[in-house]
């Protein structure tokens, strides 16, 4: 298949779906997308025998995308941008010091205990699995999913402070699981690296990334204010999205954290300029469109990898062990730094359940399996990440305004 096909398909099946789940099943487009695309998958495989041409199709199609590229090199510059860009930043700045806590404390404790949670539950399910591979499943699964987190609290109607916490740690996270998963990576090819190199890794690629973020959206702002034309600056952010992104990657800096901080300080900078010298509006109504449209095609993505995905009765039983674990490890480390919080701020106002419920993992844990080095000890991690990630998309991720609704939070604090 040519890149049209492929890219002409892909949009055609998210907008089919997003017809069905829009018109009759009443679903969310993200949610409706990943479930029917899962059964539609599942159905292709029990009639591979009967309808062996349509079969092929579809397996053609997921073989040849390369899903780790794609989301890691493709859709997540401007989705993450898209996401800080259209942050409320006022909340945010509030809510710092929880999402800065659960951003690096949480997601450090997090994948230390799924890692040793999973090693002795799937050694007791009789896997033996490596010590190595329980990490890397600890850091790939650890950091919440910004694309599905900020999807869902777009449409469920939670409280600002509780958005601000939960959209603010997805997407500061996942510089921290990086750098965890890659540290992983090189321990797995024979490098050992000390604690100091890993801090210094840590401090490089973290402190690289936020500081050209902030100098390219400082530029692209300055530039912004010199032209009147909508198109023209929409283009800007463009270039700052993707350009900033591959200029971090090629420097070898965290491009997720420069993405991120780019949104985020463009829509600073681009706030102390009178209204009518940046067209805010329409620029704004580009980054939500932008975000609808790549989220529906990253979700039917999602759900098609089941075609290229080996599942037995073990690997099932791996992803409901998973399942119990992350979930667990969440609300612990939530209750933790929530508890330490409110012990010294005892007027800071949250919901360790719904910072645990809500914490959604997406496709992008999904990209960091496929790069973890297949082997024997590593087999399971792909699976059982893909059976976790559907479980928090269809089910946390649908029912989270049902869980709000039950759980009744207290009122948003007013704005600081």
């Amino acid at each position: 298949m040519s890149t049209l096909q492929i890219l002409s398909s892909l949009i055609a099946i998210a907008a089919l779906f997003g017809w069905i789940s829009s018109r009759w099943l009443k679903l969310p487009l993200t949610v409706g997308c990943v479930l029917l695309t899962v059964l539609s998958s599942l159905l292709l495989q029990a009639i591979s025998a009967p309808a062996p041409g349509l079969h092929a199709w579809a397996t053609q199609l997921v073989h040849q995308i390369d899903f780790e590229a794609l989301i890691l090199h493709g859709m997540l510059p401007m989705l993450l941008f898209a996401g800080a860009f259209l942050l409320d930043l006022e909340y945010v700045v509030h809510e710092r010091l929880v999402i800065s806590l659960l951003s690096v404390l949480g997601t450090l404790l997090s994948t230390a205990a799924v890692a040793v949670l999973m090693w002795l539950a799937l050694s007791a399910l009789g896997l033996h699995p490596h010590w190595l591979a329980c990490f890397f499943f600890g850091a790939l699964i650890s950091p919440t999913d910004p694309i599905a987190v900020l999807e869902m609290l777009k449409r469920v109607g939670a409280p600002r402070h509780l958005q601000a916490q939960l959209a603010g740690e997805s997407l500061f996270n996942d510089g921290i699981g990086a750098v965890v998963f890659l540290t992983l990576l090189g321990a797995s090819r024979g490098t050992a690296p000390t604690a100091l190199h890993i801090g210094w890794v840590l401090l490089l690629q973290v402190g690289g990334g936020v500081l050209l973020g902030i100098l390219a959206a400082r530029l692209t702002s300055l530039l912004m204010q010199l032209v009147p034309s909508y198109q023209v600056e929409i283009l800007l952010t463009l270039s700052l999205a993707l350009g900033g992104y591959a200029l971090a990657e090629t420097l070898h800096l965290s491009a997720p954290l420069e993405a991120v901080v780019a949104g985020i300080a463009l829509r600073q900078f681009n706030r102390t300029h009178p209204h009518h010298s940046i067209s805010h509006e329409n620029i704004d109504h580009f980054w939500e469109v932008i975000d609808e449209l790549q989220n529906a095609v990253l979700f039917v993505l999602l759900g098609l990898e089941v075609l290229s995905i080996a599942f037995d009765r073990q690997v099932f039983a791996s992803g409901l062990i998973a399942i119990a674990v992350v979930l667990t490890v969440r609300f612990a480390v939530v209750a933790l730094v929530l508890g330490a919080i409110q012990a010294f701020r005892q007027q800071h106002r949250s919901s360790i359940a719904a910072l645990s419920w809500g914490g959604l993992r997406g496709g992008l844990g999904l990209a960091l399996a496929f790069a973890v080095p297949l082997s024997d000890a590593t087999r399971w991690i792909l699976p059982t990440t893909y059976i976790v990630v559907v479980f928090s998309i269809i089910v946390q991720g649908w029912s989270m305004d049902l869980f709000l609704r039950k759980l009744r939070p207290l009122p948003s604090p007013s704005r600081p």
